[in-house]
C-alpha cells in the first residue's frame, strides 16, 4: 500500500464500502466533495449470500467495474482497499497511509437471522462485527488521530421492543429524588444485535477516554435499492437481497408475489417496526461525513435513523397494492404465528436529531417498493430459481 497523492486534501474513510448501505454512500460522499473517498472491504458479504445458497437479486459489478464506472461519473477520487478489518495490523497500515479525517462505519455482518443458525455462526459475527470496531478506535486513538470523526451504523434494534416511547439516544433515570441521563439499556434480541449493543458501548467508552467524537446511527430497516446516483449506471447498482438470512421482510414478501404466491403474514400482524428508505439512509450518513468540523459532536451524539414505523401488515398490503399495479397476482394470507411475540406492538421511537438533519423524506415506503419490483420483475426467473431461500415453511407445507 502505497501513500496517496494530494496529501494536503483529507481522506474519509468508508468501511462496508462493497455492502448494500456502503457502496452508495462512498458514491454520495465521492460525488460531494474533491477528498479523497478510501472505501474499505473485505468483500465477504458476496461470501456469506452465496453461503445460504442465495444472491443479489440485482446483479452486481465486480469491485474493479463498479470503481471504473464511478470515475466515469465523475467520481475519480474514490478508492477501494480490499482487506479485512479484524486484521489490526492491516487496520494500522490503513490509518497510517490515509490519516482520515472522517470514518463512515458501516463494516459488519449485518444479519440477525444469519447469526442465530448455531454457534459457530454467532462466534464469526460476534468475533467480525466487535474485532472491526474494537481495531478501529483503538487504531486511531493509537495514531494520534483522536480528532477523526467516527460515524457508526449500528441499529435500532439494540432498543429491542419496549412498550414506552424509545428516547433518541440516551434515558432520563431518577433515583432517590436525582436524576442523570445514562445510555438506553441493550434489549437486543440476536446474536447480531448483540453485537451493535457492545458497539454501542465501546463508542461512548472510546469518545470518553480517546476524545474521539463519534456519531451513533441507529439505522432503522432500509428499504429500496436505488438512489441518485446508482441509477446513473448499471455497475453502479448496490446488491437487493430477498432471502431469509440477508433479505429484509419487505423484499421476501415481494419475492413472495414475484414467484405466485401470497403474501404471507404471521397472525395479527400489527406489530410495527421501524423503517428508513435506502436514500434516506445514505443522505443521513453523507450529511454526517462531510458536515463542518465546527458541527461535529464533541463527544457522542446518537441519531435514530428511522423515518417512520410500520406494521406487519400494512407492509403485505402495500407490497400487494404496488405488486397488483404492476400486473401480478398479489393476495394476502394469515397464519398461525409460530413465533413468541406481541403481534399488536406499536413502536414508538423518537427520530428528531435525525429528520433535522436530513430534511424531509426523500422516497416513501410505497415508492421503494416499486423500485423493488422493478428488479425483481426483471430478474424474476433468478427469483423463481432460487424461491427456496424465502418461502415460509408454512408455504412450503
Amino acid at each position: 500500500m502505497k501513500p496517496c497523492e494530494h496529501d494536503e486534501l483529507m481522506t474519509i474513510l468508508v468501511t462496508g464500502a462493497d455492502g448494500y448501505v456502503g457502496w452508495p454512500t462512498a458514491l454520495r460522499i465521492a460525488d460531494r466533495t474533491d477528498e479523497r473517498v478510501v472505501g474499505v472491504d473485505n468483500l465477504a458479504r458476496r461470501e456469506w449470500v452465496e453461503r445460504v445458497g442465495s444472491v443479489s437479486a440485482a446483479p452486481i459489478a465486480s469491485p474493479d467495474e463498479r470503481l471504473a464506472a464511478a470515475a466515469e461519473t465523475g467520481r475519480g477520487n474514490l478508492s477501494l482497499v480490499e482487506g479485512d478489518l479484524v486484521d489490526r495490523a492491516f487496520v494500522d497500515e490503513v490509518l497510517a497511509v490515509h490519516e482520515p479525517g472522517t470514518v463512515v462505519h458501516a463494516a459488519a455482518q449485518p444479519s440477525a437471522p444469519y447469526s442465530q443458525i448455531n454457534g459457530e455462526r454467532a462466534n464469526d459475527t460476534q468475533h467480525n462485527n466487535l474485532q472491526s470496531t474494537r481495531n478501529l478506535l483503538f487504531g486511531l486513538h493509537e495514531a494520534g488521530l483522536s480528532d477523526t470523526h467516527v460515524i457508526e451504523t449500528t441499529t435500532t434494534g439494540v432498543y429491542g421492543a419496549p412498550e414506552f416511547p424509545i428516547p433518541e439516544g440516551g434515558a432520563t433515570m431518577k433515583n432517590q429524588g436525582e436524576r442523570d441521563e445514562v445510555p438506553f439499556p441493550a434489549m437486543s434480541g440476536s446474536w447480531y444485535h448483540t453485537t451493535k449493543s457492545f458497539d454501542a458501548a465501546n463508542l461512548r467508552l472510546a469518545s470518553k477516554q480517546f476524545g474521539l467524537p463519534v456519531s451513533d446511527v441507529r439505522t432503522a430497516i432500509v428499504y429500496g435499492n436505488e438512489t441518485e446516483e446508482t441509477r446513473q449506471d448499471d455497475r453502479l447498482a448496490t446488491r437487493l437481497d430477498f432471502d431469509y438470512y440477508f433479505g429484509t421482510v419487505a423484499n421476501r414478501f415481494c419475492a413472495q408475489v414475484v414467484a405466485g404466491y401470497p403474501v404471507t403474514v404471521y397472525g395479527r400482524g400489527e406489530q410495527r417496526k421501524p423503517f428508513v428508505s435506502l436514500e434516506d439512509a445514505v443522505e443521513g450518513l453523507a450529511r454526517l461525513a462531510l458536515s463542518d468540523p465546527a458541527d461535529r459532536p464533541a463527544d457522542l451524539t446518537v441519531y435514530n435513523q428511522v423515518t417512520r414505523a410500520i406494521s406487519i401488515v400494512e407492509i403485505a398490503e402495500t407490497i400487494a397494492s404496488v405488486g397488483s399495479e404492476s400486473g401480478l397476482d398479489a393476495s394476502i394470507e394469515h397464519f398461525e404465528n409460530p413465533r413468541e411475540e406481541d403481534e399488536t406492538h406499536q413502536m414508538e421511537i423518537e427520530n428528531a436529531r435525525y429528520i433535522e438533519l436530513i430534511g424531509d423524506q426523500r422516497v416513501d415506503f410505497e415508492a421503494g417498493m416499486g423500485d423493488v419490483f422493478d428488479v425483481f420483475t426483471a430478474r424474476s426467473d433468478v427469483i423463481e430459481a432460487h424461491e427456496d431461500c424465502f418461502l415460509p415453511n408454512v408455504l412450503e407445507e
